[in-house]
This record gives structure tokens, C-alpha cells and sequence, in this order.
């Protein structure tokens, strides 16, 4: 019955495939041509599957991959499945909703963070950075804040795109949230000039740190 459900989901994937969208979608390194909205509906009209969303990800479709994820049951993955998965994640999106969506509702969410922090792998050490920046803002209480500035400091110049980009989120993160290192956070980003140039649309805060981090204070200053 799951291989016939799984030949059936794939078969709608197909028919939501948009050559529009795909070529949209591989500029970002995103191989899928499904519209997210389309592919939310489905995965509400197919509600929670766990045994279905395992085989969905054993597809290495990364459309089947996205539909497992919003399916499935996050706290019902053991910790070196999901490690198994981030590493098996080929796409950027893949990854994003597997650490946002999955793991940071997992239990074992904190022992992967401190695992792949410190992985040689700077694709897998940015979900262990984007699992750091979900601390910094909700559980602060036993991070080392000053010690991941330095970190950032030292090494987020020179690291690889994604890689960069986790940490300067984690640095405009504790310059928003923690007051006291806000000075230096700011003072970090305005050195290291990281993203400074992002394209950023209209009515967009710019990734740049300083930038980020003075708008999202104002905000919060004027609620």
C-alpha cells in the first residue's frame, strides 16, 4: 500500500511540475519545478505520514523531499537519522525547511547543534549555526555569547557562502537580542563588511549586520 502511495504522490508531483518555476528554482540551486503553495496544499490534504515521509525522502526527489518534510512527525526521528538526512540534503531548500521545520523541534536538536557546529563540512557546521541562532533569540541561558563572537569574528570573512551567511545571522542575532554585546556585534560587522553589498528589494532589511541589527532595535523600541 506505501509503494503504491508513494508511486501515487510522486505522480502528482510530476503533473505540478512548472518548467517556470524550476528554472526559477535552479538560479538558487533548488533542482524542483513544484510551486510551494501547491506543494503546502498537498501536504495539508495528505496530513501527518511518517512511514510515507521516510520513503518520500528515500526518493532523493528534492520536490518528494519538501512534501516528506511537511509531513512527517519531527519529534519521531532518531538523532543519527536526521544526521544522515542533513548530509543527504543536495539543495539549499531541502536543508533550510529540514533544520527550520524538522530538527529544531526535535530532542536531540541540541546534541546536533553541537555536533555539526563543529563539523569540517561548512554546509552541515551552518545548520549547526542556524540551530545556535534559534538558542541565541529563545534559550541564551549556557551559550558562550562572547566566545561565538569570537568565532565570528575570526572566521566568517573567509568562510564559504553558506557557511557565512549562518553566522552573520547569528551576529546579527545577538547584537538585536543581547544588549550588552550589541556595540561589539555591530563593531564586527562594520570591519568585516559581510554582505554589505546584498541586493536587498524594496521594503527588505539588508543581511547586512549593522544595518540589520539598528532596524530590528528601532522596531522593537517602537512597539
Amino acid at each position: 500500500m506505501a509503494e503504491t502511495t508513494v508511486a501515487e504522490v510522486m505522480a502528482e508531483l510530476a503533473a505540478l511540475e512548472d518548467p517556470k518555476i524550476r528554472k526559477v528554482n535552479e538560479k538558487h540551486g533548488d533542482d524542483h519545478g513544484v510551486n510551494l503553495g501547491k506543494l503546502r496544499a498537498l501536504a495539508k490534504r495528505l496530513k501527518t505520514q511518517q512511514e510515507l515521509a521516510r520513503r518520500l525522502w528515500g526518493t532523493d526527489d528534492t520536490a518528494a523531499r519538501l512534501l516528506a518534510i511537511l509531513i512527517c512527525r519531527p519529534k519521531a526521528f532518531e538523532r543519527d537519522e536526521l544526521d544522515v538526512m542533513l548530509r543527504e540534503a543536495r539543495t539549499p531548500k531541502v536543508h533550510d525547511w529540514l533544520v527550520n521545520y524538522v530538527v529544531k523541534k526535535n530532542p536531540h536538536a541540541e546534541e546536533l547543534r553541537a555536533t555539526w557546529s563543529a563539523d569540517p563540512d561548512p554546509v552541515v557546521a551552518s545548520a549547526g549555526w542556524a540551530l545556535t541562532t534559534e538558542r541565541v533569540a529563545k534559550k541564551p541561558e549556557g551559550l558562550d555569547l562572547a566566545g561565538l563572537l569570537d568565532v565570528i569574528e575570526a572566521e566568517m570573512k573567509d568562510a564559504p557562502d553558506r557557511l557565512q551567511w549562518a553566522m552573520n545571522h547569528c551576529l546579527a542575532q545577538i547584537g538585536i537580542e543581547h544588549a550588552e554585546y550589541r556595540d561589539r556585534a555591530i563593531d564586527i560587522g562594520e570591519r568585516l563588511r559581510v554582505l554589505e553589498d546584498y541586493p536587498t528589494p524594496p521594503n527588505c532589511t539588508s543581511p547586512f549586520a549593522p544595518i540589520w541589527i539598528t532596524e530590528m532595535v528601532r522596531r522593537q523600541g517602537a512597539k
